[in-house]
């Protein structure tokens, strides 16, 4: 354990003067009781869950806001990548948690959120106000995301650590979930306006719930590690004697910048390649590739979510009980690999049906669940290792990166994936000329050599001679037909063989995306190796069975010397 004695003997936490007060001073003189505790972690998944819904809304209804605003795709990616650069730099700024606190970061940041998703987004005037709408969002939700899993941590002793974050990292899961779910019930009678304000209806409930509920440790016990429940009596004993100041001396920063932090907090991000593109791009791919409309393709994403939802929290029970995390990411891992190789093996057979998909979200699903509640747990374990005291801060380093790696990945979908921007800008526009337009087309196409000769003069200028073959050759009938069709075949003729050949290449380009993300998958191996933690469940036990033996020792000679 990481603790710093001192003489000062001062009271763990300061009492709210008054009940005003209590709404920013929340700090627990004691570690809480089970059911308090419990209900401080159930309010930290409930906010966790709602801010992704919150933020991961727009990517849903991804088509209907570029219509609206007139976007280009590329300009709606752009948004995302903003968006996330902004929150990655707001997830340095809660490294500040360590020393602020985390939780009036957590629940004045679902004030804002809600607010600005229930009337900013929705009312907002163009594309530009939009796109700085959202990076507000993103900025505040930056902050919020970092502290949410550090109040985890903090409620969350490490034998029960892969638990608590199996059900923390349900809060993205649980959030995809609550878009697809929402949005493939209510889009057939709701605008995405509407989709954005049940939304930040949601964020400003679980406010008013997290603003009269939520308390957090004082630095005094927060700052310590504890391993069991039953190193409590110990933890608070420390803490009466403890020097806060000296304890949070130095610099986080400098103690956060070790290969098994920042290369641990890559790899992760890297592995979750593909989900970040499941979040933000299926909609795109599935509505491109084969024609599935928006409520469709949120259907479909629910047995990821489900099945990745499960597979967290059992993940996470199993492997506290077994006591090791890296046996579970590298199985999780590996498979995950496997089912990933086997849906992007299957991006370009336009055949494959609805259900097979589905099985393969199921098995994504379960198994990079099986992988990332065991690894939140040993990252987490992994900053203690170097200080506790540091907990928001290396957490900080970990939501930096990831979002960095979210706003780099959607800023090369559109560079890798090129068929995607003609498709999502002009593919209905080309579909609905060539429909209208049909009849029209079938009767330039049967009179290629003359229509091109028609088209080198403005109607009011065609030479007679032209204009009598044209009558004598097509009829006044199919001549009118064509004339009315102008405005459809003027569409078709600039857009249409862009759109026919990005269709042609559109399921090609995805495939090669779906590869980068399986890359991303097979790097992240070699880092689980230099984690915290211990392979073999024997060792593990061990370990813990000193851990008791130490704790008692030391409870006893705090017994023996009051002083």
């Amino acid at each position: 354990m990481t603790t710093t004695p001192s003489t000062a003997d001062a009271p763990v936490s300061r009492s709210a003067p008054n009940p005003l007060g209590r709404l920013w001073q929340r700090d627990l003189d004691h570690y809480p009781d089970t059911g308090r505790r419990y209900a401080y972690l159930a309010i930290v998944v409930l906010t966790t869950i709602v801010l992704y819904y919150a933020l991961y809304i727009q990517y849903a209804v991804a088509t209907s806001i570029i219509q609206h605003f007139h976007m280009t795709y590329r300009y709606f990616i752009w948004v995302s990548v903003i968006g996330n650069a902004v929150g990655a730099f707001a997830s340095l700024i809660a490294g500040l948690a360590d020393r602020w606190g985390r939780a009036n970061m957590v629940v004045y940041g679902l004030a804002v959120t809600g607010l600005l998703v229930l009337f900013g987004l929705p009312n907002a005037s163009g594309e530009l106000s939009y796109l700085i709408l959202f990076g507000v969002v993103g900025f505040v939700e930056g902050i919020v995301l970092v502290a949410t899993p550090a109040l985890i941590r903090d409620f969350s002793p490490q034998l029960g650590r892969a638990t608590a974050m199996g059900y923390w990292t349900m809060g993205p899961v649980l959030g995809s979930l609550v878009v697809t779910t929402v949005t493939s019930s209510t889009l057939d009678s709701s605008t995405w306006q509407d989709e954005l304000r049940y939304a930040g209806i949601s964020a400003l409930i679980v406010f008013v719930i997290a603003l009269a509920a939520l308390r957090e440790l004082s630095p005094r016990l927060r700052d310590q590690i504890m391993v069991s429940l039953r190193d409590r009596a110990l933890v608070e004993a420390r803490a009466k004697g403890m020097d806060v100041e000296a304890v949070q001396a130095g610099s986080h920063w400098k103690q956060m910048m070790r290969l098994d932090v920042v290369g641990s907090a890559f790899a992760i991000s890297i592995f979750l390649l593909l989900y970040f593109a499941a979040v933000g791009n299926f909609v795109v791919y599935f509505s491109t590739v084969f024609g599935y409309s928006e409520q469709r393709v949120n259907a479909l994403a629910n047995w990821y979510w489900a099945a990745n939802a499960v597979a967290l929290v059992v993940a996470g029970l199993i492997s506290d009980r077994l006591k090791v995390r890296k046996p579970f990411m590298l199985a999780g891992a590996v498979g995950t690999i496997v089912v990933t190789l086997l849906f992007a093996l299957s991006a370009t057979h336009a055949k494959t049906g609805y259900y097979t998909f589905a099985w393969l979200f199921i098995g994504i699903g379960v198994f990079s669940g099986l992988t990332y509640a065991p690894w939140m747990a040993s990252f987490t374990e992994t900053v203690e290792k170097h200080n506790p005291a540091a907990t928001a801060t290396g957490l900080a380093v970990w939501g930096w990166i990831i979002r960095i790696v979210v706003a780099v990945s959607a800023a090369f979908v559109p560079v890798v994936v090129t068929s995607a921007t003609p498709l999502v800008e002009h593919g209905a526009q080309v579909q609905a000329a060539q429909a209208q337009a049909g009849p029209a087309l079938a009767i330039v196409n049967a009179h290629p050599q003359l229509f091109a000769e028609l088209a080198k003069y403005p109607p009011t200028a065609i030479p007679a001679a032209l204009q009598g073959q044209a009558v004598q050759e097509v009829g006044i009938a199919d001549l009118t037909t064509v004339q009315k069709a102008q405005p459809q075949l003027a569409i078709l003729q600039k857009y249409g063989t862009q759109v026919q050949q990005a269709a042609k290449d559109n399921p090609g380009n995805w495939r090669t995306w779906w590869f980068v993300c399986l890359a991303g998958q097979v790097l992240f191996l070699p880092f689980l190796f230099i984690m915290a933690g211990r392979w073999s469940p024997k060792k593990a036990r061990e370990d813990a069975d000193e851990h008791a033996r130490l704790v008692d020792l030391e409870m006893a000679a705090m017994a023996a010397d009051p002083a």
